[in-house]
């Protein structure tokens, strides 16, 4: 329910000028089209924040890590969705969000984690140096005494799927990833915005809450090439790459060390099951079932075909 607190203020969305697919740009549609009013956090001024004015959004300009910036984005506003791209400046964005939002008083801090922080503590990290951010983030969230949500997503169907597979999909019917033999529950971000349009619409239910987002199924590579084929009409086959030789193609690419470590360990613990793993949270919180890998396909299609746009 919408209390009027949500109508009398804005809402803060962090990453709102986020790529395609991205929940800070889903979630500020779904709020808007809830009613409320949104702030729409950008660090640079062009189409995407233009978009976001014609949708209805206010939009600032600013830096995470910039104190006056995070001043100008909070101030008048009672709840945040704080979410941000991997980053080695993760951790110092987060405190700075909090101690700003501590300030003025909010009433909601919905906090975008990892699933995998679950799976971490004060003695059991993973090599990724995101993990790690994410963790203690999470802890310095803890201490602040905010009211906190926070909801940890398994990975996302738009990052191995779309972002780091539609080139082989679309040029040789590969579903070519170093993930193994082992099952994946990846979860669409349209969804995680969903969930997170629920917590914010009312947050005092949630508040204190970690809620523990997978998809539609957890299932080896070659079920998911099957959903491919079948949503694609042509026959795609799944190859188990070497991840030394991703990475190298990766960073030849120009993706940064910090993202490329990540996503190395990311592939490495695909590999040993770590990302096996289901919860019914998103159930409970959306009302429906998670958008499946043959949905998700359908509806990128054109990314996955010849001729189609790129992912």
């Amino acid at each position: 329910m919408t209390t009027q607190s949500s109508q009398d203020s804005p809402i803060l969305v962090t990453g709102a000028a986020g790529d395609v697919g991205a929940v800070g740009r889903n979630l500020t549609e779904m709020l808007l089209a809830k009613g409320h009013r949104v702030r729409a956090l950008v660090r640079r001024e062009d189409e995407r924040a233009e978009a976001l004015r014609r949708l209805g959004a206010e939009v600032v300009q600013g830096d995470l890590t910039d104190l006056a910036s995070m001043h100008r984005a909070i101030q008048g506003t009672k709840r945040i969705y704080f979410g941000m791209s991997i980053s080695a400046a993760y951790l110092e964005a987060t405190i700075n969000t909090a101690a700003v939002a501590r300030h003025h008083g909010v009433e909601a801090f919905v906090n975008m984690s990892q699933m995998t922080v679950s799976q971490m503590s004060i003695t059991e990290t993973t090599d990724s140096p995101q993990h790690r951010l994410h963790w203690l983030a999470e802890q310095a969230l803890t201490w602040s005494g905010l009211p906190v949500v926070t909801v940890r997503p398994t990975a996302f169907l738009e990052g191995f799927f779309l972002r780091l597979a539609a080139d082989s999909v679309r040029e040789r019917d590969e579903l070519a990833l170093p993930l193994g033999s082992s099952k994946t529950s990846p979860v669409a971000a349209a969804d995680v915005a969903r969930a997170v349009a629920v917590i914010l619409d009312d947050p005092a239910p949630h508040i204190g809450k970690i809620y523990n987002l997978t998809g539609y199924e957890s299932a080896d590579l070659d079920h998911h090439a099957r959903s491919f084929s079948e949503a694609l009409g042509r026959p795609i086959r799944y190859r188990d790459i070497p991840l030394p030789a991703w990475i190298d193609a990766l960073k030849n690419a120009g993706v940064p060390p910090h993202l490329a470590s990540h996503l190395a360990v990311m592939a490495d613990l695909h590999k040993q099951g770590s990302y096996d793993r289901m919860t019914d949270d998103l159930f409970h919180l959306i009302g429906k079932a998670p958008v499946s890998m043959q949905e998700f396909v359908k509806h990128h299609a054109t990314a996955f075909t010849r001729g189609g746009a790129a992912g």
